[in-house]
């Protein structure tokens, strides 16, 4: 069985021949071969140059041996054409230098058909289709709403989310008025991706944690929905959050395909208790920074505890971190390919 059909046979819970698996930040700075494919230009370049983009994610799937790669790519260079200044500085990160923070800035967002706002993703797919294995599937990314929202309001990263969340209690309308459009870029986004063909989406809603139960349900499920909704029934879509444990449930009632948990969740009981049909996750990242054996019981501690149910996706609960050794990687993934081959799912 070609394991394209078992990754998304899991993204539809049905019974796989072993669990598929793939990585947040599988593509990353960890890899020797990413920066010899980045090179010294700057990191905004690197995103939206099709060529190397593709290079980045096909090796990352290529040395590791993942199911599934994922198109290489950022959360943030969305927002440029829609008017925000973008710039990646060394030691701080992604920063706006005209965030928005008024009625008139969030009337001057421009929104605008993907092709013509962020030609080079359909490219980067393009080059990716063209080299990547028939048995693997390439997921398309985007960030959520409030994920996007928060950085283009912010102006940076943040730790207390004061602009944004002050925007949000003050500004109610405003609010709902930025989100609409972020929505509307990122579905052309994301369409454009599917239509260039990837075979998935995740969509990265990386802060959303920082809120309430009740201020998710008011300021930002709404938006999340109407984006699921705008994509909904072409290729599976995976919703992605972290530090999002009292949100979970409400997050289900968006109706993802498949509902990404972290590690700070058990992830049997909460797949249980929240009520979808497929699960991503849930390895803590920082395990594949320890030794193999280490990494070994830890996986083997969430394939047990799935007991081969269908529609579960192996990954970890957040990204690869910089000082992880690639031979853990590699290890994780044969672990998880030779257990769950001993013990398939909708065999246990």
């Amino acid at each position: 069985m070609a394991r394209r059909m078992i990754f998304l046979q899991a993204c539809r819970a049905q019974p796989t021949a072993y669990t598929p698996i793939w990585l947040n930040r599988q593509a990353g700075r960890y890899m020797p071969e990413y920066h010899a494919v980045k090179g010294s230009g700057s990191s905004l370049e690197f995103f939206k140059d099709p060529e190397r983009a593709a290079r980045a994610t096909l090796d990352a799937r290529r040395i590791l041996g993942v199911d599934a790669a994922i198109l290489f790519a950022d959360l943030l260079p969305i927002l440029e054409p829609m008017g925000l200044r973008l710039e990646y500085v060394a030691g701080e990160g992604p920063l706006f230098d005209n965030p928005v923070r008024t009625a008139a800035d969030v009337q001057q967002l421009r929104v605008l058909p993907a092709l013509e706002a962020t030609p080079y993703i359909a490219q980067t797919v393009k080059n990716v289709l063209a080299e990547l294995p028939a048995e693997v599937a390439l997921i398309g990314f985007a960030g959520a709403p409030f994920t996007l929202a928060s950085y283009a309001v912010e102006g940076k990263g943040s730790r207390d989310y004061l602009q944004v969340k002050r925007m949000m209690y003050q500004a109610p309308q405003l609010w709902h008025a930025l989100l609409d459009k972020l929505v509307t870029q990122v579905t052309s986004y994301v369409q454009l991706q599917i239509d260039s063909g990837v075979h998935a989406v995740q969509l990265f809603d990386s802060w959303v944690g920082c809120l309430s139960l009740r201020d998710f349900d008011q300021y930002v499920l709404p938006h999340v929905q109407r984006l699921i909704d705008n994509l909904r029934g072409q290729v599976p879509i995976i919703y992605f959050g972290t530090g999002n444990a009292h949100l979970l449930d409400s997050a289900a009632r968006a109706q993802p395909d498949v509902l990404a948990l972290d590690w700070r969740v058990p992830l049997a009981s909460t797949w249980q208790r929240v009520g979808v049909p497929a699960v991503q996750g849930n390895l803590d990242p920082i395990v594949l920074c320890a030794d193999r054996a280490t990494v070994e019981a830890q996986a083997k501690a969430i394939l047990d505890e799935v007991g081969g149910r269908p529609g579960h996706i192996f990954n970890l609960g957040h990204g690869i971190v910089p000082e992880t050794p690639v031979d853990n990687v590699k290890a994780l993934v044969d672990f998880v390919h030779e257990y769950s081959t001993r013990n398939p799912t909708g065999k246990s």
